[in-house]
């Protein structure tokens, strides 16, 4: 069967012969614009019993047309769908029976020179993959196929692959309401009332980046009025910050109990300072080696034992699986390591973990709802609240509660609070 698959007869064909085992990778009309508001060019099959590829084009202007309807409905009915990259691919396609065979890596295979060539003649053009000869589309796809094809028989990571890829996907699809004039004097000209976020987690420590059109929303300027650009679509913004993130996350694994008191302020008293400069000399023991002064306290004798327990286990046996997210990390894939390196690198992938599975209960709360969590940022959570819902307010709040979290809530009319 020809590779191009664009005619009733041959999609009919194509079908019966397809399997349910297949590698897809999806071609937007545009690769530079966010999936949320992208549409498709072409989608590339790659069944596993087979030893070529097939393009299925959607849009495209050198070929006859299949409709989307048709192919969701054979995609929906494959068993096993491996694909680059299953949050961007969700966004498309939300289909549970999908794998992201590239995690924890980025694989990237160079645009053809013909792409490369289009992309900078027509940077305007939301459709440009539309007018991109499609035998280059398909040359992309084999050569893409070919990099990651080794990965596919590779086992999963159940945690990342069921519940961060969903997680990101749907904080992405919520959007972030901007005020256009105040977006466009901060950031990049505008007319559109939503910009959307772009969350990578396929970072040494899956801790995600959040950069999307040179904007990182993971990092706004909280001193040169940026962030008034963003306004709440509903009512108002409701801002959860959890207090104390790491040293809670450590008192968890080293079974320490806070109780009820403020960990920077229980520390201050120790330290004989206030609560910044405490919170401060903390993290710097915590990651940078404990004072001598302050090692026969009870906290970080605990946390002294679990990091040379922690490092004698990634030396004796060259790797350490971190909680909740099954995590590994592999002593030959590191470099330059050492104890405190190694508990940062560990607990900055336990607090991703337990973000998630925050977020994978406040999205539960929210289904239905006009609340929206529109903004994640390693310890806090930004909520796009309608005034017609504040029973929410109880209910998120006591998912912290149930996971021994304190939080402070913060609110306002925009993002500077």
């Amino acid at each position: 069967m020809f590779w191009l698959v664009e005619s009733l007869q041959q999609f009919k064909e194509f079908k019966e012969n397809l399997g349910k085992e297949v590698f897809i990778e999806i071609i937007p009309y545009n690769p530079f614009i966010h999936p949320a508001q992208n549409s498709i060019c072409a989608i590339y099959f790659r069944p596993l019993n087979d030893y070529k590829g097939y393009l299925l084009p959607i849009y495209h202007t050198e070929s006859s047309l299949l409709f989307e309807d048709d192919v969701f409905l054979l995609i929906k009915n494959l068993e096993k769908i491996f694909v680059k990259d299953k949050k961007e691919f969700l966004h498309y396609f939300p289909l549970k029976q999908t794998f992201d065979v590239t995690f924890p890596n980025q694989i990237e295979v160079k645009y053809t020179v013909a792409h490369e060539f289009i992309y900078s003649k027509h940077k305007q053009r939301t459709d440009v993959n539309t007018i991109i000869p499609i035998v280059k589309h398909y040359e992309y796809c084999e050569a893409l196929f070919e990099e990651i094809e080794h990965l596919i028989d590779k086992p999963v990571n159940q945690f990342y692959n069921e519940k961060a890829s969903w997680v990101f996907c749907s904080i992405e699809k919520s959007g972030l309401h901007v005020n256009i004039d105040l977006y466009s004097k901060y950031f990049n000209e505008t007319t559109e009332p939503y910009v959307f976020t772009k969350y990578n987690y396929k970072t040494l420590t899956t801790r995600p980046s959040n950069t999307f059109n040179k904007v990182n929303y993971a990092a706004l300027n909280k001193e040169n009025g940026c962030r008034e650009a963003f306004i709440p679509r509903n009512s108002t913004f409701i801002e959860f910050d959890i207090s104390a993130y790491h040293p809670t996350l450590l008192a968890k694994l080293v079974d320490y109990d806070f109780g009820n008191e403020d960990i920077y302020s229980h520390f201050a008293e120790i330290y004989g300072m206030d609560r910044q400069n405490a919170k401060i000399l903390t993290l710097q023991q915590l990651y940078g080696g404990i004072l001598p002064q302050y090692e026969n306290l009870e906290f970080f004798k605990k946390v002294k034992v679990y990091v040379d327990d922690l490092w004698e286990v990634f030396n004796n046996s060259g790797q350490v699986i971190v909680p909740i997210s099954g995590y590994c990390f592999k002593k030959d894939k590191l470099e330059n390591m050492n104890p405190q390196k190694l508990l940062n690198y560990l607990i900055q992938n336990l607090e991703t973990a337990y973000n998630i599975k925050l977020m994978w209960e406040f999205f539960k709360i929210l289904k239905g709802k006009n609340t929206k969590l529109v903004l994640y940022t390693f310890d806090s959570f930004l909520f796009d609240f309608s005034i017609n819902e504040k029973d929410l307010i109880q209910l998120i709040s006591n998912v912290f509660t149930k996971h021994n979290l304190t939080y402070q809530i913060k609110n306002g009319i925009n993002y500077n609070f």
